[in-house]
C-alpha cells in the first residue's frame, strides 16, 4: 500500500518477462533471456567439457596413434634425409655434414662385415695353410680398417672445426665413424651425396 514505484520497478516479479513455450523460430534481434557469459567462462566450459568426454582408455589409444604416426613420419625422413622429423642423433647441421662426409668417401670399414663372412668360411676349412690365410687376413683388415678410421676421423675433426668453429661437435667423429662401419645402402638416414662429391 505504501510502496514506492521504484521498488515495485526493481522487484523480480516485473523484471522478469514471462516465460512461453512456442515452436516459432525465435527473432535474432529479440532478447535472449539471459546474459551471455564470459569469454573467460565459455572457454573453461568449452575445456571442461573436453575433458570429461575422453576417458583414460581413449586417451592411452590416441596416444598410441599419435606415437605410430610420429614414429611413421621419422622412418619416412630416416629414408628422404627430411631434417625436421629425423632422430635427435641424426639432427643439426653438423651431424647432416659428418654423414655427407663419410658419405661421399671410400671406407674400407663398410667392407668389413662381408670380409668377416669369408674370412670366418676360411679358417672354417681343415687345412692348416687356409687357416694360416684367413688368420693372416683377418689381422690385414682389422690394421686397415683401424687406420682408415684414424684418418677420417682426424680430416672429419679439422673440417668440422673449420665449417662449425661455434656450434657443439661433440660426439660428431664418434657418429660418423660408426656410420662408416655400415655398408653404404643399409645406413640410415640415407646417404644424400654421390661418392667423391664434397658436401
Amino acid at each position: 500500500m505504501f510502496r514506492s514505484r521504484a521498488k515495485e520497478e526493481k522487484s523480480p516479479s516485473a523484471v522478469k518477462a514471462p516465460v512461453t513455450v512456442s515452436k516459432q523460430p525465435r527473432d535474432p534481434q529479440a532478447p535472449k533471456g539471459r546474459p551471455t557469459p564470459k569469454r573467460s567462462q565459455a572457454q573453461s566450459q568449452r575445456r571442461s567439457v573436453a575433458n570429461t568426454q575422453m576417458t583414460r582408455k581413449e586417451a592411452a589409444k590416441r596416444q598410441r596413434e599419435e606415437r605410430r604416426s610420429a614414429l611413421e613420419r621419422q622412418r619416412q625422413a630416416l629414408a628422404s634425409g627430411d631434417e625436421r622429423y629425423l632422430p635427435a642423433r641424426d639432427k643439426g647441421p653438423v651431424r647432416k655434414f659428418a654423414r655427407d662426409f663419410v658419405d661421399s668417401r671410400f671406407n674400407i670399414a663398410e667392407y668389413f662385415l662381408p670380409m668377416a663372412v669369408v674370412i670366418l668360411v676360411l679358417s672354417m676349412i681343415r687345412v692348416a695353410s687356409l687357416q694360416n690365410v684367413a688368420l693372416l687376413l683377418w689381422l690385414i683388415v682389422i690394421v686397415l680398417i683401424v687406420l682408415d678410421s684414424l684418418v677420417t676421423g682426424f680430416r672429419l675433426k679439422k673440417r668440422l672445426a673449420e665449417r662449425f668453429p661455434d656450434d657443439r661437435r661433440r660426439g660428431a667423429v664418434a657418429y660418423a665413424l660408426m656410420r662408416s662401419l655400415q655398408m653404404r645402402r643399409l645406413r640410415l638416414p640415407k646417404p644424400q651425396v654421390k661418392r667423391g662429391e664434397r658436401p
